[in-house]
Formats: structure tokens, C-alpha cells, sequence
């Protein structure tokens, strides 16, 4: 069963696709939502916050930075635990971000094609590590 008290950062360049986002995670039972529109509030968010995020939940095709470059960073700053990728791009290319992302040693749980579909993003989160908070 996935918990409900995950603290989730949720960056996606679009509006319409982040409040989609964010009403599906409700729906799901998860409602300790950051969002942002691309990595400066991101890190920003991250930055102000007293503890790492337990999930970032991270679009690719970001404004300012690519979303697998955002995740790698904040990682390596200890300011998320663990992440999920979202792309629009075809299967072919997703999976080779989620090599790329393996190859790197990112903690991705995985890479989701939008839109996204609430049973694929329950599968992942059901398997995140616990953690202490």
C-alpha cells in the first residue's frame, strides 16, 4: 500500500498538465504537493525546505533544464530521496532516459509517458522505499 504522507515535489512546465498532476496524486491520497513550472522553483523549493522531498516528480522537456539533469542534481545535494521521470516521448526514447538514468546511478523509480495514467504512477509509488519520515 502506497503511503499517503509522501512529501512530493511536482515540477511540470504546463499548467494544465501540473493541476492534472496534482488532482490525480489527490485522487491517489496524496495531498503534501509542492509544485513548480520549472527547475529555478524547484530548487528553490528545495532549498527552502527543512527536509529532502521523498519523491520528485519531474517532467523532461523543462524550460530551463532537462528534468533528468534537475533530478541528478538534486540528488547529488541530498534534497530528494527518490524520483520519477515524465516525458511525452515516444517508449523507445523513455526507456533509453531511464538507462541513461541507471548508467548515472540516479535513483529513479521510473519513467512515465504523458499523459499520465494513474494506474502506472500507483505502481511506482507502491514501490517506494520507506523512509523515517
Amino acid at each position: 500500500m502506497p503511503r499517503q504522507n509522501l512529501r512530493i515535489l511536482l515540477v511540470e512546465d504546463h499548467p494544465f498538465q501540473l493541476i492534472s498532476i496534482q488532482v490525480l496524486l489527490n485522487n491517489q491520497g496524496h495531498f503534501l504537493l509542492t509544485p513548480a513550472l520549472n527547475a529555478a522553483e524547484a530548487f528553490s523549493a528545495m532549498q527552502r525546505s527543512e527536509e529532502p522531498f521523498d519523491l520528485l516528480l519531474c517532467d523532461q522537456g523543462l524550460p530551463d533544464l532537462p528534468g533528468l539533469e534537475l533530478i541528478d542534481q538534486a540528488w547529488r545535494k541530498a534534497m530528494v530521496r527518490q524520483a520519477i521521470l515524465l516525458s511525452g516521448v515516444d517508449d523507445e526514447a523513455l526507456q533509453a532516459l531511464g538507462a541513461n538514468a541507471r548508467q548515472r546511478g540516479i535513483p529513479l523509480l521510473g519513467c512515465l509517458s504523458k499523459p499520465l495514467h494513474g494506474p502506472d504512477l500507483a505502481r511506482l509509488l507502491a514501490n517506494l522505499p520507506e523512509t523515517d519520515t
